[in-house]
């Protein structure tokens, strides 16, 4: 009797966990070859920028004239630069700089856009109008243009870089949030949870932005490879991360000099084609999953 009711609970777990729309989710990516891909890259990369200074427990910045411009070979098996750096000590520290920049310039941006974007949606009137214009303003621009025209007036670096790309994306967030606020508000569900006179601010953290997820979800994965890509741009040309910084947008900058030393610039390259690849792979799989008219396909 006692392994009869044991045997029930342990199936009624596993039954709940099964239910879970998260896990549900889960096993849906995990049946998607191109997620799973793109998700094992990412999760290497990861890797590499938590545990390179364990790996390769040497400074990247670290010159040696005498081996400088080798091509890639068994002692420097992505070769060195002018300076005799070893590129691929350089390309593995690398990814301690350029996935904190992706991760965090698309955290700064979701968090600032859903804010204005779920304000406006949910106030609507004057309010949404304000907030919409200003949104517009900042999407009138192309992206890469006005995050040169930030990083220049705020100056070279890292830092300033990141906050030109923050500024650049947060409205597209906004925008995003605004139009889902406004579909979930005009729910039923919504509007009976007001007439039981539920307050704003619980209503619209408790019954409507939870159920604004899933796109912003999406996007944010596909933005992290986005804004890799922006710091590696500005880092190019000279208007974010600074040398000797081994950033791999910098290191290619270093690299376009010397046309015949390939090695330079292709490695870092290759870097950030993977990482945006295998971020691209893992948003759309997201998208199919988290999305129910094509999870029914």
């Amino acid at each position: 009797m006692l392994t009869t009711v044991h045997t029930a609970e342990r199936l009624g777990t596993r039954s709940r966990w099964s239910d879970r729309p998260a896990w549900q989710a889960f096993r849906a990516l995990w049946q998607r070859p191109s997620a799973v891909v793109g998700l094992a890259i990412l999760l290497f990369w990861i890797g590499v920028a938590l545990t390179v200074t364990f790996l390769v427990p040497f400074d990247p910045l670290a010159t040696d004239v005498s081996a400088r411009l080798q091509p890639p070979s068994v002692t420097h098996w992505f070769g060195t630069d002018d300076l005799g750096r070893d590129i691929f000590r350089r390309t593995l520290y690398g990814a301690r700089i350029s996935l904190p920049a992706g991760f965090l310039t698309v955290l700064g941006a979701l968090v600032i856009g859903c804010l204005v974007g779920a304000i406006a949606g949910y106030a609507g009137g004057w309010v949404d109008a304000i907030l919409m214009r200003i949104a517009d303003m900042v999407l009138a621009f192309p992206s890469i243009v006005l995050a040169m025209a930030i990083a220049a007036a705020l100056g070279p670096g890292l830092k300033n870089a990141l906050i030109a790309i923050v500024i650049v994306l947060w409205p597209e967030y906004a925008r995003l949030m605004r139009a889902q606020v406004l579909a979930v508000k005009a729910q039923e569900y919504v509007t009976a949870a007001e007439a039981l006179g539920v307050s704003r601010l619980r209503l619209l953290l408790i019954h409507i932005l939870p159920n604004t997820q899933a796109p912003l979800v999406v996007k944010a994965t596909l933005d992290v490879g986005a804004a890799i890509v922006l710091t590696a741009g500005l880092s190019f040309i000279g208007l974010g991360a600074v040398p000797p910084a081994p950033e791999w947008g910098a290191m290619i900058r270093e690299g376009q000099r010397r046309f015949s030393q390939w090695w330079l610039a292709t490695f870092p390259g290759l870097a950030i084609f993977s990482v945006v690849m295998a971020l691209n792979f893992l948003g759309d799989g997201l998208r199919d999953v988290l999305d129910p008219r094509r999870r029914r396909r």
